[in-house]
């Protein structure tokens, strides 16, 4: 089944990015912003949302339990939900499931933090297949789980398991191939296309690593040394550059790619932008993102892609999330204010801006069919409306 053009299958959206092709959706209504059609809670954790075919998907925990969840993406009503025992995690954070689902055809991927991997039927909730992978592989767990989503190529599915990644045959969950038994990071493969080659890009405990995807070959490593391995943001690709941003005082290099197998080279290194587990999104040759960790006093940021060069600056936005359709930002707060605003490098402007939440949000917010979907890290999910008069 073809998915709407404006659906949201997996992390970052249908092309990787953070960016939506949707157009035809208000950024403002009345003063007091998107009415919100439907409520919702999905217990704790940091997971963003797939939306397909008229379903969300997204997970939480509660008393140790994950669940996956299936609702109506325009009523909120519950379509199917899939429990299985893991503990919440809930060290230095909240804890909770942080893996996004992924849905290809009709089928739905999800990763837990302990290597649980589940395909689902899409439509019903129908286990197809299921693992473990630390189990079956025993490679390590990083510090806080693992953190990416699942990424599909061709007839695997690629997990940021292990020190580059792992594969698993699509339709069975057979291990194809995997990587070195050393930490991951906590970024979802990256597909790309350089000079007609077909990598994936994550990041590892130490690097951001460039992988044949269907074979597991490293073709490139880009040292990256993030204090804790947190190497969680997803690096952005551009005329063969690649971004590579990362928190607790790292901040961010831009690299010219290479596939002979020798390390990238730096254009500019700076800490203008650090991302600590939220990505930046590319508009327009400016990066807009969050500079910053939880706890301190981060900042939404525009930032000239090819120079390093600071726009503005957007003070009081804190450990946020972002996202961008039609030349705009969908800004979502660490507490719970959604802005809308043109993304331009001359400022920050929103045309709408609202309490939608409360708690602490650093879940990335999702535009899909003239709708916004934006949860807390307890599991507070709201759905508002940003649809034209009369349109689906």
């Amino acid at each position: 089944m073809r998915a709407p053009a404006n659906d949201w299958p997996n992390w970052r959206g249908p092309t990787h990015n953070g960016i939506s092709t949707e157009t035809g959706w208000l950024d403002h209504r009345a003063a007091e912003g998107p009415p919100i059609l439907w409520k919702a809670k999905v217990g704790s954790g940091f997971s963003s949302f797939a939306i397909a075919n008229g379903r969300l998907y997204t997970a939480g925990n509660q008393t140790n339990t994950d669940t996956v969840f299936c609702l109506d993406a325009v009523s909120g009503k519950p379509v199917w939900t899939h429990s299985y025992e893991a503990a919440l995690g809930d060290t230095y954070f909240e804890g909770g499931a942080t893996g996004t689902p992924t849905v290809d055809d009709n089928r739905v991927y999800t990763l837990s933090r302990w290597g649980d991997v589940f395909c689902f039927e899409a439509a019903s909730g129908k286990i197809v297949w299921s693992k473990n992978v630390h189990k079956e592989t025993n490679i390590r767990i990083p510090t806080w789980g693992f953190g990416g989503s699942a990424l599909v190529h061709g007839n695997e599915i690629m997990l940021n398991v292990g020190e580059a990644g792992l594969a698993l045959e699509k339709t069975t969950g057979k291990i194809l191939w995997q990587s070195a038994n050393k930490e991951s990071g906590y970024s979802t493969p990256l597909p790309v296309q350089i000079d007609g080659k077909s990598l994936a890009i994550l990041g590892s405990g130490r690097a951001y690593i460039g992988v044949d995807p269907d074979t597991g070959h490293e073709v490139w490593r880009a040292r990256w040394q993030t204090q804790y391995g947190v190497n969680a943001s997803d690096p952005i690709v551009d005329a063969g550059r690649i971004f590579i941003s990362t928190g607790y005082g790292k901040g961010a290099s831009l690299f010219k790619l290479r596939l002979d197998g020798r390390e990238p080279e730096a254009v500019w290194t700076s800490k203008v932008m650090r991302n600590q587990f939220n990505s930046s999104v590319l508009l327009n040759g400016f990066l807009y993102g969050i500079d910053g960790d939880a706890g301190e006093k981060a900042a939404l940021k525009c930032v000239e892609f090819a120079t390093g060069t600071m726009k503005w600056e957007e003070k009081g936005v804190g450990s946020g999330a972002l996202m961008a359709a039609d030349g705009k930002l969908i800004v979502l707060t660490d507490y719970g204010e959604l802005m809308i605003a043109p993304a331009s490098p001359d400022g920050f402007k929103p045309s709408a801006r609202t309490q939608v939440l409360g708690g602490k949000c650093w879940t990335t917010p999702i535009l899909a069919n003239g709708k916004i979907y934006c949860r807390n890290a307890a599991g507070n999910l709201v759905c508002l409306d940003v649809a034209k008069s009369g349109a689906n």
